[in-house]
Parts: C-alpha cells; structure tokens; sequence
C-alpha cells in the first residue's frame, strides 16, 4: 500500500450496519473506555495505559508520523533507530544514488553511525498528547452562521487553542475535525527534522513482485527501510547538525522472533490518512463514474510513455523508478477499487441506508425539524460539485500531482517571482531563495529527462484540452487551437524549447540574477500561472457547493449516530493516530480459492525468475538461500517471509508496526489484498486482508543477507 493523497479518497465511503470487535480505525486516548474489553477478550496482554499514556511512556511514543502524515513509521531501539517501508522511502534512497554508488539496486547499509546518509526534506513526529475540544470550539458556535462563517470561527478558536497548547515549547500542534463537524481534537507533536538513512535492501527485495504483485496475496517482500532520528545535544527537534546526537525515544517497539499462529492477536499503530465511512450514494457514484475512470485513464497514458523510456535507457531507469512505481500503484488502486465497490454494491447498501434514516426521521416530528433537509442538501450540493469535478482532478492529477513535470517545477518558483515582484523587493530574501532553488535544481534535474517529460506532456495536455469543457479551460490552452493549429507536438516542443525549466544550465543561469521579467516571459512559467488561476476560479465556483455538502453531512452523520446512539462508533481516518485489532486469519477468495495466512522465503524461490525486473534476486541472496543458513529466523526449514490479518488499514497506515498482544514487533504493514481496494469505503473482515512483512524476514536480511550486525546489536530481541 503506497502513499495515498487526501484527494484520492476524498469523496469514498460507507458506513456500515454494524461495528464488529476488528473493525475501525480508533482514537488510542479512548480505547480504555471502547474497546479495551474486547482487545482482552482476543488476546491482548497490556494495560490501557501502556497502549496510550500522557504521563508514563507507552506504546503511542514508538509511533511516527513520517513527513507529516504520507506514512508511518515506528521506533525499534533506544538510539532513535526507526523503522519504515522500502516503498515510503525509495525516492529519498534515489536520491542519494549516483550512477557509482547505486542504492536503489545494490541496497544501502551504514555499518556505524558516521556513515549514515543525510536527507532532506524528511520529518519525524512523535505524539505528546491529544485532547477532546469539542466543547470549546462549538461553544463558539452558533445555529445563525453561516458555513463560511462557521468555518472562520473555528479556525480562529483553533487556532487560539494551538496557541495555548504550544506557547513556549518546542512542540506543533493542530486542531481536527471528527464525525464531519460534530467533535474536535487537538494533537499536540514533537517534530525532528535531522533523519538520516541507515540501512535499505536492494530493490529486488524491497520491491520483490513489484507493480505485478500490487495489492495480492500471497507476497514474499522486504518492504522495509531504516532511518535514525536525530536531535541536539539537549535531545530537542534540531535542524541538521554534525553535533546532534540520536534521539532517545520514551519508547520503542521489542522486536519477537517467536513467531505466529493463525488467529493470533494482532494490533496496527500509525496514521491512516483519510476515509469517510459516513458519505451517502451521492459521494459513491461521484467515485464510480467519475473520480475512477479519471485517475486510471491518465495515470495509463503517462506510466505507458515512462515504460517505453525506461526500457529503452538504463539511466532513464534509474531517474524514473521512484516515479513509476508511485504512479503505478494508485492506477491499479482505483482499478480493483471500481471493480470492487460495483462487487459490493456500495451504491445500493448507501441508498438502503438513507431509506432508512429517512424513515427514523418521519416517526418524530423533532427529528423532522433537525434532520429532514439532510440529504437533500447533501443532493443538492454534489450535484454543484459535479459540475466542475473533473476540471479539479485533472489539474490535481496532471498538474499539482505532477503528470508531466515541467509546470510543477516552475510552480515551485512562485515565491521568488512574486519577492520579485514587489513593489519593494527584499534582496536578502531574494537571494536566500535563489541559493536554495539552486540547490534543489540540482537534485531536481538529476532525475529529469526533457525528452520523457515532453512526451508525457504531449499525452496528457491533449486528455485535458478534449475532456475539460472548453470554459473551465486556462487561456494558455487557447494557443494550441490558435498558434498551433490543434498540433500538440508543436505547442509542447514550443514551450519546453524555450522555457528555462525544461533545462538545468538555463535554470541555474537564471537564479545567478533572477529576474521577474524573465519569468514573465518564460512559457513554462506562463502556463503553469494560466494553470493555477483557472485552478482557483473553479475552487472558488465549487466552494459553496462543498461548504453546503459539509453542513448536509454533519446534519446527516450526527441523526445516524443519535439513530443508532447504542452502537461504538469510530472517527474517519485524517491522518492522526490511530489504533486497530484483528488476528492472523487465512485468505478465502470470492472465487472459492484459499490462501494460508503466511508465505516463507520457499515460496519466494519458486517465483524466482533471473534477469526479470520484477521477480530476479540478488546474487548473494540466492546463494545463502541455497545454503540454508537461516539463523534463528527459520521456521519449519525455512524463513517466514509474509503474513496476513485482518486489521483495518488505509493509505497512511504503510510502514506501521503490526504488534502483538504483548506490544512485541511481529511485522511491518505495507499492502492491502485486492478486495481492500474498497476498504475506504466499507471494511469487511471476511474479504479484506492486510499484508505484512515477517519481522524473522527482516532480521534475516540485515544479518545474514546484508551483515548488518550492528543495526540488529541495537534492538531488544525476544526469542
């Protein structure tokens, strides 16, 4: 399961007839009063209080929030060692791969601290503590606003209360909405910035099975990385620092080499990134008819151009991997999503669901007043939304996201342009961006090729100037019909000749004496203003249709839960953290065939297929299998490879730790079968598996595999 946007699944959901005990994604600060019964009825073995604690440490303090929410991470020693996925990872491992030092393929592994990589760009947050506002922020509120106002007020109350939380700290803090409006919860973080790269596999292990093996089972991957968080000397959040030193978590995860059975207790900590169980019809038909097909068709054309470049350059290969694999991903996602939801009939149990609340509503003429305009506000508002639906998600898609990359990166300029700009420009700021997009070019252009972007440019500005109506169309389109006759081969060759982003020299020659009137000039940048203004007027069109679909769906989620108010219900995901409980459980697929809940280092031989980009396998790797040499990580003649629960997990939850009933590390999460494609919409325990590598494997590959002995000296290991 890779990175997921909260754009993908903004509009997906369901809710469902009944929680069940392994069902939900659940604030860990009220899993003492939910559903701490339960956990001990299935198998867990801690307190309440050694799962959450603001006073003492607890397992909440092992758990990262990685880069402000794109994954999960967790803490696996006392030195700040901490544990990710491969997949949540690899674009910073490019990164710091040159063509004589290949990390991406070779794998990466710092024997002592001095070695380890610097990264930019990369976050760790640890949760302090976080508290029920709900009262303070509705105390606030009054039936006479109106949404705008509403949504002004809160932010304004908000952001007292993040004031008060972090005044004089070190700490960040936010305010999020739960139940679509109806509570409020503030997360106060401490956040390091100084995260280096200790140990990667290689990509054959990392991302063994790759684009084939997307959301399958049985898997046999090594989908994990390993960074250490860094802090001052004081052992606060520091910018980097040769002088900083290891942060030492309050707590980090034991790792358990005892292994598994079928319906074992199991936990995931992490930070789940969006769902909305609670979204009627109209929200699932948006998703089935239009945000699908959408994604897939234009994620098709570009991963179609970037396949061709790549298979015919080595180094195209290696700048584009990262790319493709992260596009790749969601292009099968919300193919076996649509496949999926029609299987389930999403769009038939929503409307069931409504009929029912409509009927709840008519026996009580004080529900009448509250509840009755409900969803035919929510009705009223997608219909809004729709309108200008694929206007905002093809410029979401092939624009911000980026499709091609050439707009996004003179997009990054805007701040320089508009100091620039000014009526009085400010030269020392000036010049402190200029250094810095100097430097970022660098990094930026090393995995660029012209010639793959402007393909990919060709192929997609052509999607959006026939499948956008023409007055939801930015002006710099207009000159393709103009200018360039309707050639799109003319019009890209055009900008990416002349644009000074299409070319690292031309950009580095700019910033040496950067100037507006240059930008005001340049094509690329030109278009990407064209782009992002136009972007913003059909914002501004369906804001008022989105402020009335939040009012429709707080009226709406607040009558369900007064109409079933016996019922435990769990928040959607919004990226904080989050805890959920299932077991070890076999696979029975629709189609009547089964799967057993593991697979072992065994079955990974069997698939093995030299030379393949997708299924070869280390040379070394494959020997050490031939020799047996298994260590204390075997099992019944072999290494454990994978496992499956039932867990319920969405985009966000990749590189969380899968736990036991002991707080012990069994696993590593970081992919969701076929059928789970729809789990954002509906969790059904039956059907939907996460995947999870064995934490055996792992330590086999850094000591046996990659003689990483003092990555494992550094963890507590239970035998």
């Amino acid at each position: 399961m890779r990175k997921i946007s909260l754009f993908i699944i903004l509009f997906i959901a369901s809710l469902v007839n009944q929680v069940k005990a392994d069902e939900g994604m659940w604030l860990p600060l009220l899993v003492n009063r939910l559903n701490y019964v339960d956990m001990k009825k299935m198998g867990l073995q801690l307190t309440a209080e050694e799962i959450y604690s603001i006073n003492n440490s607890s397992m909440k303090d092992a758990i990262v929030m990685l880069n402000g929410g794109n994954c999960s991470a967790f803490m696996v020693s006392g030195e700040g060692l901490m544990m990710t996925n491969h997949h949540c990872g690899l674009e910073y491992v490019q990164k710091l791969s040159t063509a004589e030092n290949d990390y991406v393929d070779l794998g990466f592994w710092a024997t002592s601290k001095a070695e380890e990589l610097r990264n930019e760009k990369i976050s760790a947050s640890f949760l302090s503590r976080m508290e029920n506002v709900t009262d303070k922020v509705l105390a606030q509120l009054n039936s006479g606003l109106s949404e705008t106002d509403r949504d002004k007020k809160i932010q304004e109350v908000s952001e007292k209360l993040v004031m008060e939380a972090i005044s004089g700290t070190e700490f960040n803090a936010e305010v999020k909405s739960f139940f679509n409006g109806n509570e409020y919860y503030l997360f106060v973080y401490e956040t390091f910035k100084d995260v280096r790269l200790v140990g990667a596999p290689p990509k054959a292990l990392g991302n063994f099975g790759a684009d084939s093996d997307n959301w399958t089972w049985p898997r046999q991957t090594a989908d994990f990385l390993f960074f250490r968080v860094y802090a001052s000397p004081q052992g606060k959040p520091a910018d980097y620092n040769k002088k900083n030193i290891p942060y030492v978590p309050k707590h980090f995860l034991p790792v358990s080499l005892k292994g598994i059975q079928k319906d074992d207790f199991t936990m995931v900590m992490g930070y789940p990134a969006t769902t909305d169980r609670f979204t009627t019809s109209y929200g699932v038909k948006l998703v089935l008819d239009k945000l699908a097909p959408t994604i897939v068709n234009i994620r098709e054309a570009k991963l179609k151009v970037i396949k061709a470049a790549m298979d015919g350059s080595e180094e195209i290969r290696l700048q584009y991997i990262s790319k493709y694999n992260s596009s790749s991903n969601y292009w099968k996602y919300f193919i076996g999503q649509k496949e999926i939801l029609t299987k389930l009939k999403a769009y038939d149990k929503k409307k069931d669901i409504e009929n029912k609340f409509t009927q709840w509503i008519a026996l009580d003429p004080t529900r009448k007043a509250k509840y009755s305009e409900a969803i035919s506000i929510i009705e009223k508002a997608n219909s809004g939304i729709e309108k200008y639906y694929l206007s905002k998600y093809y410029f979401m898609e092939i624009i911000k996201r980026p499709g091609f990359e050439i707009l996004a990166y003179a997009n990054q300029y805007e701040e320089l342009y508009n100091e620039l700009a000014a009526a009085n420009p400010n030269q020392e700021k000036i010049d402190r961006l200029a250094t810095s997009l100097k430097y970022q070019s660098t990094k930026y252009f090393k995995s660029y090729d012209l010639e793959t972007d402007k393909k990919i440019f060709v192929a997609l500005i052509q999607m959006y100037y026939n499948d956008i109506p023409k007055d939801q169309h930015p002006d710099v389109l207009e000159q393709i019909s103009k200018k360039f006759k309707g050639d799109f081969q003319k019009f890209a060759d055009d900008l990416f000749e002349k644009s000074i982003f299409a070319n690292k020299d031309k950009v580095q020659e700019f910033l040496t004496k950067p100037s507006s009137k240059i930008l005001d000039k340049d094509p690329g940048y030109r278009a990407m203003a064209s782009f992002y203004a136009k972007n913003k007027e059909i914002l501004g069109l369906m804001k008022p249709s989105e402020l009335e679909l939040e009012r429709g769906s707080r009226l709406f989620v607040a009558g369900i839960m007064e109409m079933e108010k016996d019922k435990k219900y769990y928040p959607n995901a919004n990226t904080t953290m989050r805890l959920s409980y299932g077991k070890v459980c076999d696979y029975n697929k629709p189609n009547g065939k089964s799967y057993p809940f593991n697979s072992t280092m065994d079955d990974l031989m069997a698939r093995y297929k030299p030379g393949d980009s997708e299924f070869s396998l280390p040379e070394k790797f494959v020997k050490l299998y031939g020799e047996k040499d298994f260590g204390r990580y075997a099992s019944n003649g072999t290494v454990p490879t994978c496992f499956i629960t039932n867990n319920d997990v969405t985009g966000g939850n990749s590189g969380a730790p899968i736990i036991n009933g002991k707080g012990e590390l069994i696993g590593i999460v970081f992919d969701i079968n076929w059928e789970a494609t729809a789990s954002p919409i509906a969790f059904e325990p039956d059907l939907q598996r996460t995947i999870c590598t064995d934490i055996r494997y792992i330590m086999w590959v850094i000591e046996k595999y990659a003689g990483a002995t003092n990555i494992v000296s550094e963890m507590k290991v239970i035998e």
